[in-house]
């Protein structure tokens, strides 16, 4: 067994992809307005770093101190901070190039020193007719707990007021809830210059229009500053108290929780910093990090693109899938074949459609579904009220738990109830993290289900960026599983047993050991033996060790991972034969498969589950087998495309380098536009070799 390091700490390796992320807005080839939201992505990331990785981390070394325990958690920690402060330099160096590219397209991002006289008249009257109804300053003073108002999702100025050499703070929150952080600032008629300021240095501007009626000073003067809290929370599951009130107690905790992080303006005095640090209590285990002028980077995701087409993305619109237009309803479709979808490439209107019509389909008697993730204004949701109103027997499980919704699945989850929905929010402390729809449909003598399974949330808007699958079908084998387990998560006590499906925390390291097992036995035997997966993170050193053992035995593995990978590839004796790539690109690739090669007739697999403990034992999640042999190859075809990437491929390696697949004398391939080209094309040819067929039930 090699010596060599084979597990990787998995705080690192997500710091590791966040870099990817950056190498995006590095990329020239990307187009210009893109490169800068994937700031905003980077940016938005790092937050839920600190809010969640990073808080972990110094939450074990608190413990560990508290009962006097050894760990290496603060070394790792150091690691942590001092690649999390690298990347930090290279997106600041990052900005003021992009800045710089954009002034050569006449595009100017401008600070309130930068403006003309009649800009800055304009920007006077904008301020008070639009900003100044939303700045309440907070006048901080030694009494004060300043912990218990901020927020860490917002920027704030913190601002001096000198007066007879004494300074007096006041906090200001940038209003980006109310008003849009990009301001359009007019030009003179006939200049083709676009200009746009940020909505903190319209009230830098504006400082005196807030305090000079109510304060006297002989100098005033702000700073940029951000926080950002620990997200856990703690539950106690009191019997008493039902999960619905231990999740909005726990949501408070979380605004109440010790920050983790300090970002401030490195031209900040020292006398305000040290103010600031006292009242936030900030520990020799927090991040304090000096900074630019500007802070919440995460709002550069919805960068406005205010020059030519080209400075963004083509659209790729949104494919319909041919299947459907063959039949009078989606349920016709469903029970004559089963039917992949793949997002954002296959539109989600399908789905939104099919429940849509089961909500007043007189055949419809009931509808399940399982909720994670949902748009604000949900049309999926909004069919689930009409079924009710239809007289359909409807329930919804709603995880309040996810991490970061927990507030909108709590409001959908009132209105929900309040419509005469069935709400269920599962058993504490086990997440339902599966995305399954059940439809109970009376057709003659008999009860027909219909199901939804698949690797990603019943969103409409995320579909529309994030890569995922979903499996409909109607087949006898996989929808009465799926009813069992919406048993399961309605009494998750009861035994029950599955088949077809691999149903977390039931059955997945049991089956997911065996299929891997199986493909080591073909290799010891001689066979043909490969295993392909696909996953955003592998962190489970279970999973991990089996698929070494697949290595040494001589099974080639091949991996696309998205985010963490603890797994070291290329140890010798180790790793020999596992390969693992990463694609970063326009859309975020979500979807979890899993290909064995099963002697030459391949077992696919697609999953709502990552390769994390914590999605093998305390999670609910659904893996399904794809049986039909069209779709099987397809998604084959698909996870092939991903491996010929020339563009948006990286290596994982044990240096964790992010070293682009190199393209030698092969064709470029950007497997995200390469995959919509071949759905388009198998949509195509489903029209084309399809004549209209009208069934009845």
């Amino acid at each position: 067994m090699s010596t060599e390091k084979i597990y990787v700490e998995k705080e690192l390796s997500w710091l590791s992809f966040n870099e990817r992320v950056l190498q995006e807005a590095a990329d020239k080839s990307v187009p210009l307005i893109e490169r800068i939201r994937f700031l905003g992505i980077f940016s938005n990331n790092l937050d839920e770093f600190y809010k969640v990785r990073f808080s972990d981390v110094k939450r074990r070394i608190l413990i560990n101190q508290e009962h006097k325990r050894q760990d290496k958690s603060k070394r790792l920690l150091s690691k942590m901070q001092s690649k999390a402060m690298k990347l930090n330099q290279k997106f600041d160096e990052l900005y003021g190039e992009l800045l710089l590219e954009m002034a050569r397209r006449r595009i100017f991002l401008v600070n309130e020193s930068q403006i003309d006289q009649t800009q800055q008249q304009w920007i006077k009257k904008f301020f008070r007719k639009e900003v100044l109804p939303h700045i309440t300053p907070i006048v901080m003073h030694e009494e004060i707990n300043v912990l218990d108002f901020l927020k860490d999702e917002c920027a704030y100025l913190c601002v001096s007021l000198v007066k007879n050499n004494v300074s007096q703070y006041a906090l200001l929150e940038i209003p980006t809830d109310h008003l849009p952080r990009f301001v359009m600032v007019p030009e003179q008629k006939g200049n083709r210059r676009k200009t746009i300021i940020l909505l903190d240095n319209v009230i830098r501007h504006c400082l005196d229009d807030i305090f000079s009626n109510f304060f006297e000073y002989d100098e005033i003067s702000c700073y940029s500053m951000k926080m950002t809290r620990d997200a856990e929370y703690d539950l106690s599951y009191e019997v008493e108290h039902s999960l619905l009130e231990q999740m909005s107690e726990g949501l408070s905790q979380r605004l109440s929780a010790m920050p983790v992080r300090f970002v401030y303006e490195k031209t900040m005095p020292a006398d305000m910093l040290e103010f600031l640090c006292r009242k936030l209590e900030i520990s020799n285990y927090d991040s304090l990090i000096p900074g630019g002028r500007y802070h919440n980077f995460k709002d550069f995701l919805g960068f406005p693109n205010v020059g030519r087409e080209y400075l963004e993305n083509k659209p790729l619109p949104p494919i319909k899938a041919a299947v459907f237009d063959k039949y009078r309803n989606s349920f016709d479709a469903i029970r004559a074949e089963d039917i992949l979808l793949h997002y954002p490439y296959h539109t989600f209107d399908h789905i939104s459609e099919l429940v849509r019509e089961a909500s007043f389909d007189p055949k419809v008697i009931s509808i399940k579904i399982n909720i994670y993730r949902v748009a604000k204004g949900s049309r999926l949701m909004n069919s689930l009220i009409d079924a009710v109103n239809n007289g359909k027997n409807v329930t919804v499980v709603v995880e309040l738990q996810a991490r970061f919704d927990e507030k909108a699945n709590i409001l959908w989850s009132k209105r929900l109830t309040d419509a005469g929905v069935h709400v269920i929010f599962g058993a504490p402390g086990l997440k339902i993290h599966s995305k399954l729809l059940l439809i109970n449909r009376r057709e003659g003598e008999v009860i027909k289900r219909y199901a939804h399974i698949g690797t990603g949330n019943f969103h409409e808007k995320t579909a529309r960026i994030y890569t995922d699958f979903s499996l409909l079908t109607a087949k006898q084998e996989i929808t009465d599983e799926v009813r069992q387990v919406f048993g399961y998560i309605e009494n998750p006590y009861r035994p029950v047993k599955f088949q077809q499906l691999i149903v977390s925390p039931r059955n997945s390291r049991d089956r997911l050991y065996e299929l891997i097992d199986n493909e080591i036995q073909s290799a010891n035997e001689g066979q043909k033996s490969g295993i392909t997966l696909k996953v955003n993170n592998l962190v489970d050193k279970g999973l991990i060790n089996k698929l070494y053992q697949a290595s040494t035995a001589g099974v080639p593995v091949r991996m696309i991972i998205r985010g963490m990978c603890s797994l070291v590839p290329g140890v010798e004796g180790v790793s020999d034969n596992i390969q693992v790539i990463s694609v970063i690109d326009r859309f975020l690739e979500h979807p979890r498969v899993l290909i064995t090669e099963n002697n030459g007739d391949p077992k696919v697999y697609i999953s709502s589950a990552d390769w994390m403990t914590r999605n093998i034992e305390n999670r609910i999640e659904v893996a399904t087998p794809v049986n039909d042999p069209t779709l099987k190859q397809r998604i084959i075809d698909i996870i092939e495309l991903q491996f010929t990437d020339t563009v948006k491929a990286r290596w994982i390696d044990k240096e964790m380098s992010n070293a682009y697949v190199a393209r030698g004398n092969r064709r470029k391939v950007r497997s995200q536009v390469a995959t919509y080209n071949y759905i388009k094309q198998t949509e195509k040819q489903v029209r084309k070799l399809s004549e209209p067929a009208i069934e009845t039930a």
